[in-house]
């Protein structure tokens, strides 16, 4: 009789501890391009209860030459910002334990490069590529991209935003 209250208890405490599975797989909502394949970026996404979350603040390029930095040269057109500002992101990431295959939303702001008179789209999207949807990293975002008339300073024409989530340690 002992022996079947303990174990009845002890059914009891199992059932009402939380389970130690693992949380849900994150749901990444394809795009679809016009090829009928998924699109560059992701209708959107969602992240089940239990995931670490890390919000990285808006970055900007760093200059391709550390000892000049006075002109939009200094820091190269938007590829070149983008994929560098990427690379800065990712090193952030990499510091905290997370990887760019983490990152669920981007928001981007680009300014009109002076040697074109607009935003170069196509510069931005070439260098985003470099770091999603490749073969190194077959996730991509959801993301949002702004045409804004200046950032912090007129020699930078792409800031990035990020939201990156993983599952948390065990």
């Amino acid at each position: 009789m002992k022996t079947k209250m303990i174990a009845a208890a002890m059914l009891a405490a199992a059932a009402a501890m939380p389970a130690l599975a693992a949380p849900a797989p994150i749901d990444r909502i394809a795009s679809p391009g016009p090829d009928g394949k998924p699109g560059l970026i992701l209708k959107g996404v969602i992240v089940p209860a239990g995931y670490e979350t890390f919000y990285l603040s808006g970055q900007l390029a760093d200059p391709i030459d550390p000892a000049k930095k006075e002109t939009v040269d200094d820091f190269g057109d938007t590829k070149t910002q983008t994929v560098s500002t990427l690379n800065k992101i990712k090193a952030l990431l990499e510091s905290k334990g997370y990887a760019i295959g983490d990152v669920v939303k981007m928001q981007a702001f680009l300014a009109a490069d002076p040697k074109l008179g607009k935003i170069d789209f196509m510069g931005f999207n070439s260098g985003f590529k470099e770091f999603f949807g490749s073969a190194g990293n077959p996730n991509t975002v959801a993301r949002s991209t702004f045409q804004v008339a200046n950032l912090v300073s007129p020699v930078f024409l792409v800031e990035l935003e990020v939201t990156a989530v993983k599952a948390p340690k065990k």
